[in-house]
Parts: structure tokens; C-alpha cells; sequence
């Protein structure tokens, strides 16, 4: 943001019937959408997609791509504040924006999550710990790095990455050129990573205001299929002193990076106890959409008023959930089971008009008294793959 909008930010407050813009139109600005609209706010959204799944729920729909500062400034000229909704939206159109309007968020976290390497060197330098790295610009520092690091290691690229994509997971040296081959194809700065040999992947989101106040959801244990969320269990089962870590970590990446709405810190913990930072997300996050039924504030509407500058709400846990991805595989089996569904299930699908394999449609929370209860109501229903318990 430009200092002559900096200088009153903090004390900046947008309140209901005020319109909110946001930069990118899938399902995380649908549901931003939704909960906002239940606080009484309008909204603007700029995709390319005609009837995108946030412009399904918003007043207007910008159509324009996310590198259209032309599109991004008619959004700006209806907005009272505006905000991203993934990490993918075009920096120097954020740039262009908070010269001129209200982006609390800014651009400069946007610039340093888009690319691995500036992110984990600013995590490294914050003293937390992350997978050792090195940067790849040709086939030799690759085998360099793996004769260092030791295989397995994952190699990837610093940017456009997301679900999987662009990263190759190096087992034996024959993987090398393979892999570098197929990488380098992207044009972007390459990566390698010691493989860290986690017992179990969790995240914890946390909102930070503008005005400074902090607060964190539950930490999530995350289970993944094919480099794709696939299950979230709240609450983790980790220890009290992983959990104690972990949210630390999240509280103090948001609080040093100055955050404004959300940010969703990705770790993986090993047998021993120790939290490595795999990846953030500033931003509502896959992980953190069991909040929608199961505490009493969801993701979505935290970042709202996070970023509107509103007193953040509570985090609670209500209740212990499972919260399960539906991809474009899923959706059938899923609507044919409807009248099977337990009324402790909550449904969500996202708008979008075709079924694709591995695509995200949507999402079942289930809600129940414990954590196993709700596992076993998953895995009964037969439409995925058993969820391990």
C-alpha cells in the first residue's frame, strides 16, 4: 500500500453494506462471498470464467484475466476494500491496486509466497525450521544437491505450483535428468528438497487484523491422495507439545510477515516431535473449511473481517470433524448417496459446471462426537478410498 493510504489503515474500518472486491472467482472467494454476504456486505469479483463459482454469489462479475490491470481497476472502482482469494493472482496488478485503492493484504506477501524460494529463505530467516533447499539452475547442481541432501528429495518448481503440480519426487539417481528435463520445460527457478521423513502433515490457520489482533484456528491433520488434499481431522491427533509448536510457528509467521486476513501454514512432524514449515498460503485454505460447521467462525468470515478491520470472532471448536474432498469422481456417488447421509453431514459444492477428475467440487463436513465416530461414517459410505483411523 502507498504511505498516503498506509498512514490511516490501521484504524481503517469497513463495515456492512460497503463492497467488497475480490481478485479471483473459484470456490475459496465463493464461500468468502457467502459469509460475507450473511454480515450484510456486497461483493465484486474479477475471473476469467464466465459464471464462476464466486460470481455466482456475487452482485457483479468482472470479466477479465488476472494479469488485466484494466479489469482489475473497473473491479477497484466498485470496491470499498479488496482482497485475493489464491496466491496465483498477478503481483504487479496487486502493485497497481494499493497505489490507488484499499488492499490491506498488499502485494508484497503475494510476491514471496508465489515463489518457493523467497518463502522458505523468509521462513528460514525468521529462525523456523524448513527442509533444507537448494537452488537448481542446471542438470549438474541437480546432482549436486541430491549428492548432499541424499535421496529421496523432491525437486520443484519456485512458482505455479499447486495440487501436486510441478514437483517430482526423486527415488533413485536414474530420476535426475528425467525430472530435470520435465521441470525446466516450465521456464521457472527450480528447487530441491530434503525429503522429511513426517508421521503426519497438519496445518494451522491464522487471522491477523489490521489493526493487529490475532487468533488461530484448530490445527488440522491432513491426509493426502495423489499430492491432493483428501482428508482434514480436527482436532489433530498430535500432542499437546506438537500442537503448542505449531500454532507458535503460526502466530509468529503472521505477526513478523504483518499479515492482513488469512494465512494457512502447511508442517509436517516427524516421530521425534519436531514442526518443519512445508508451505503458506495467505489466504482461506482447503485444510481450514471444516471451520464452516464445526467452530464458531468460519475461515471465511474471519478473513472478512480481518480484513475489513472488524473485531476478529471466535475460533472455537464446536465439535470434533472430518472434513472430506469431493473431486469430479466423487460428485455422482456423492449425490446418489444423499438420502444416506447422516444429518451431521454438511455438504458443499462449489458451482462449478464440469465434473473433471481430480478437480476440487466441493466438500463434506461430518460432524460427530469424536474423531473416530466421524472417520467411520466416511469410510462407510463407500465413496472414497478408506480414510485411515
Amino acid at each position: 500500500m502507498s504511505q498516503t493510504l498506509n498512514r490511516n489503515a490501521l484504524h481503517k474500518v469497513v463495515k456492512p453494506g460497503a463492497t467488497i472486491g475480490i481478485l479471483g472467482g473459484g470456490q475459496l472467494g465463493r464461500m468468502i462471498a457467502l459469509a460475507g454476504r450473511a454480515m450484510g456486505y456486497r461483493f465484486v469479483t474479477m475471473d476469467p470464467t464466465v459464471d464462476s463459482p464466486c460470481g455466482q454469489v456475487c452482485d457483479e462479475q468482472v470479466v477479465a484475466k488476472f494479469d488485466d490491470v484494466e479489469g482489475a481497476r473497473h473491479l477497484a472502482a466498485q470496491s470499498d476494500v479488496i482482497t485475493y482469494e489464491f496466491e496465483n493472482v498477478n503481483v504487479s496488478v496487486a502493485e497497481a491496486l494499493e497505489t490507488t485503492s484499499f488492499v490491506p493484504q498488499g502485494s508484497e506477501l503475494l510476491r514471496t509466497t508465489q515463489h518457493r524460494v523467497r518463502e522458505k529463505s523468509m521462513i528460514q530467516a525468521l529462525g523456523i525450521p524448513v527442509a533444507p533447499f537448494r537452488v537448481i539452475t542446471s542438470l549438474a547442481d541437480l546432482q549436486a544437491a541430491v549428492e548432499e541432501l541424499g535421496l529421496p528429495a523432491v525437486m520443484k518448481t519456485s512458482t505455479g505450483g499447486y495440487d501436486g503440480k510441478g514437483q517430482y519426487v526423486l527415488r533413485t539417481p536414474d530420476d535426475l535428468e528425467k525430472a530435470y528435463d520435465l521441470l525446466s520445460q516450465t521456464g521457472a527457478e527450480l528447487i530441491v528438497e530434503q525429503f522429511v521423513k513426517f508421521e503426519k502433515e497438519v496445518s494451522v490457520i491464522a487471522a491477523r487484523s489490521l489493526s493487529g489482533e490475532l487468533a488461530t484456528f484448530p490445527m488440522a491433520e491432513n491426509i493426502h491422495r495423489d499430492n491432493i488434499l483428501h482428508a482434514s481431522i480436527v482436532p489433530a491427533r498430535v500432542s499437546d507439545d506438537v500442537q503448542q509448536k505449531a500454532e507458535a510457528i503460526a502466530r509468529t509467521i503472521a505477526e513478523q510477515l504483518g499479515v492482513v486476513g488469512l494465512i494457512a501454514v502447511e508442517m509436517f512432524v516427524t516421530a521425534d516431535g519436531d514442526v518443519y514449515v512445508n508451505e503458506l498460503a495467505p489466504r482461506p485454505h482447503n485444510s481450514g473449511h471444516y471451520s464452516m460447521d464445526a467452530c464458531i467462525t468460519s475461515q471465511f468470515e474471519q478473513h472478512v473481517r480481518a480484513i475489513c478491520n472488524l473485531p476478529l470472532g471466535s475460533t472455537a471448536l464446536l465439535s470434533p470433524v472430518v472434513m472430506v474432498n469431493i473431486l469430479g469422481e466423487h460428485v455422482q456417488p456423492v449425490l446418489d448417496k444423499l438420502e444416506e447421509l447422516p444429518p451431521t453431514c454438511k455438504l458443499h459444492l462449489y458451482g462449478k459446471s464440469e465434473s473433471i477428475v481430480k478437480r476440487k467440487m466441493g466438500h463434506l463436513n461430518v460432524l460427530a462426537d469424536n474423531v473416530e465416530e466421524a472417520l467411520t461414517i466416511v469410510n462407510e459410505l463407500g465413496i472414497w478410498d478408506r480414510v485411515e483411523d
